[in-house]
C-alpha cells in the first residue's frame, strides 16, 4: 500500500500539519490484526483550527465562488479520484478490512458523488411566489456555512461523497472527523482536492477519537450543521451536543432492514439479491437485509436455497477479495459473536468456511445464516451489524407488515413479488426511506435519497434532496408599488 501522504497529519486550511498534541493513534489492518501505520489523535484545539479555516474561506476565495466555478473544482476532483482508483481501493481494502472489489467499487462510487454534485452545483433553483399585487417575492438557497460530518469506518469514501459532496456543492465550508478505525481514504481525498484546486480551508480533516475530537466538533459553537453517520447511542449525543447550539443535525444511524418475498417472487432472480445484501462489506452495512421474511408455503424452499448459497461463501483476507473479509475489529468481532452466543447451532442453518489461510489476528466470523427464531428475538430485532441474516416466515401480507414494522428501525426493505398491486400497498405501509420493488439497493443510487425513520434516523443524504438538507431557505419579499 503506498500512500502519497503522511497519515499521522491533519489537514487544515489547504496545509499538512502535525496535530497541536503531537500525539498520534495505531491504525490497524484489520485482515491481519497488525499496526501498519499511524494517524493523527486530533483534539479540541484542532479542531477549533479546522473551524476557524473554514470560516476564512467563507470569507475569503470559497465563499466568493459561483456555484458554477465551486462545480468546475468538483468536476477536476473526480477525475482526479477516477485516476486513483485502484490505489484508492487498495488503501480502503487494506484499512477496512474491504474485499478488493467492493473497495473498487466504493472508490469509483466517490469519483460519482463528486461528478454528480459538481455537475449539480449550480442547478439548484430557487422559486418566485405568487403574492399581493406590489410585491414581488422569490426564494434563495443558500448555505448554513461551516458544517461538520462525522464518517464512519464501514463506508469511508461512500458517505463522504454522499455528505461532504453535497455540503461543498452548496458552497459550505467542510470539517471532517473521520472514525479512528478507517481514516486513510478521507486523507487521501483531502489531499486530491487540494490537488484539484479547492480553495483552502473549504475541505479540512482532523482525524482523533470520537470522545475527543468528535466530541469537540458536536459541540462547536462555529459549526452551523451536523452530518452524522453512526450509532444510535452515538447519534444521540451528537443531537444534544448539537441543540446547545441550536444546530440543525443530519443522523443516518443504521437498520434491520427487511426484504419481503412472496410466494409468486421469482425466486432465482432475488436468491443473490437475499444473499449479497446481508453479507457484503462483512454485513457491516447500515442498509443491511439482516431479515429474510419468506410466505411460509416456499419457506422451506427458500431457506434450502439460502443454505447452499451460504455454503458457498468463503471468508478471507481483503486483498484476496473473498466475498466476505473480516469485520472492523476484535471489539466488532466479540459484538458479532456475543449476539451468536444468543442462540445454538439447532438455528444455525448454514455457515460460511473462513479459508484456512487467514491470518490468525484478523477478525474473521462466519456468515451465518439462523432460522427458527421468532421475530421478537435480538438476532431478529438488534443491528447486529455483521454477517449474520435470520430468515422468518409470514403467512399472508397483514403479517408481512406486521414483522416487517415491527422493530425500532426504519432504513430500507424491499418486497418480491409479481403481483403489482401488492407491491404498490406494501411501498406504502412500510416503514423505511426507503423500499425497493424486485431488486435491493438499485446499484447504489447517487442519485437516490437516502436516510431512515425511527431509529434509522432523520433527514436526507444522496441524490438533490442532500441539497436542500446542506441549504438554507431564504424569502425575499421586494415592494414597489
Amino acid at each position: 500500500m503506498q500512500l502519497w501522504f503522511d497519515s499521522a497529519e491533519v489537514f487544515i486550511g489547504g496545509r499538512w500539519y502535525l496535530p497541536e498534541s503531537g500525539e498520534t493513534l495505531p491504525l490497524e489492518n484489520p485482515s491481519t490484526g497488525e499496526e501498519i501505520g499511524r494517524i493523527a489523535r486530533g483534539q479540541a484545539a484542532d479542531i477549533d483550527a479546522a473551524v476557524q479555516a473554514a470560516r476564512e474561506a467563507l470569507a475569503g476565495e470559497w465563499g466568493a465562488m459561483t456555484a458554477a466555478e465551486r462545480g468546475r473544482v468538483m468536476m477536476r476532483l473526480s477525475w482526479l479520484i477516477s485516476q486513483k482508483i485502484d490505489a484508492l481501493a487498495e488503501i480502503e481494502a487494506t484499512d477496512v478490512g474491504k474485499p478488493l472489489a467492493q473497495a473498487k467499487s466504493d472508490a469509483v462510487a466517490l469519483a460519482r458523488y463528486m461528478e454528480f454534485y459538481g455537475g449539480a452545483a449550480d442547478k439548484l433553483m430557487g422559486e418566485t411566489i405568487p403574492f399581493q399585487d406590489g410585491f414581488t417575492v422569490y426564494t434563495l438557497r443558500e448555505p448554513h456555512g461551516v458544517t461538520g460530518h462525522i464518517v464512519p469506518w464501514n463506508y469511508p469514501m461512500q458517505i463522504i461523497g454522499r455528505s461532504v459532496g453535497a455540503a461543498l456543492a452548496m458552497g459550505n465550508a467542510c470539517v471532517l472527523k473521520p472514525a479512528e478505525e478507517a481514516c486513510l481514504s478521507a486523507l487521501a481525498f483531502a489531499d486530491l482536492a487540494r490537488q484539484a484546486g479547492l480553495p483552502d480551508g473549504a475541505l479540512n480533516v482532523v482525524p482523533g477519537l470520537g470522545e475527543e475530537a468528535g466530541a469537540a466538533l458536536t459541540a462547536h459553537p462555529g459549526v452551523n450543521h451536523i452530518s452524522f453517520t453512526g450509532s444510535v447511542g452515538v447519534g444521540k449525543l451528537v443531537q444534544r451536543a448539537a441543540s446547545d447550539n441550536i444546530v440543525p443535525v443530519t443522523l443516518e444511524l443504521g437498520g434491520k432492514s427487511p426484504q419481503l418475498v412472496f410466494a409468486d417472487a421469482d425466486l432465482d432472480r432475488a436468491l443473490p439479491f437475499l444473499v449479497n445484501a446481508g453479507i457484503q462489506n462483512a454485513g457491516q452495512t447500515c442498509s443491511a437485509s439482516s431479515r429474510i421474511l419468506v410466505h411460509e408455503s416456499i419457506y422451506d424452499e427458500l431457506c434450502t436455497h439460502m443454505a447452499a448459497a451460504y455454503d458457498g461463501l468463503t471468508v478471507g483476507p481483503a486483498i484476496e477479495d473473498h466475498r466476505v473479509g473480516p469485520l472492523i475489529s476484535a471489539k466488532q468481532k466479540k459484538i458479532v459473536e456475543g449476539f451468536l452466543s444468543k442462540t445454538d447451532d439447532n438455528h444455525v442453518l448454514s455457515r460460511g468456511r473462513i479459508v484456512d489461510n487467514a491470518p490468525g489476528g484478523g477478525h474473521y466470523v462466519a456468515p451465518t445464516l439462523i432460522s427458527g427464531i421468532g421475530p421478537d428475538h435480538a438476532l431478529a430485532q438488534d443491528e447486529i451489524f455483521g454477517p449474520v441474516q435470520v430468515i422468518l416466515p409470514f403467512r399472508d401480507e397483514e403479517h408481512a407488515v406486521e414483522i416487517a414494522n415491527g422493530t425500532a428501525y426504519g432504513l430500507v426493505a424491499s418486497v418480491w413479488s409479481a403481483d403489482g398491486g401488492r407491491q404498490m400497498r406494501l411501498a406504502k405501509r412500510l416503514r423505511a426511506g426507503q423500499v425497493f420493488l424486485n431488486n435491493y439497493g438499485a446499484g447504489g443510487g447517487v442519485e437516490l435519497p437516502f436516510g431512515g425513520v425511527g431509529h434509522s434516523g432523520h433527514g436526507r443524504e444522496k441524490g438533490f434532496e442532500a441539497l436542500y438538507g446542506f441549504s438554507v431557505l431564504k424569502t425575499v419579499a421586494a415592494w414597489h408599488g
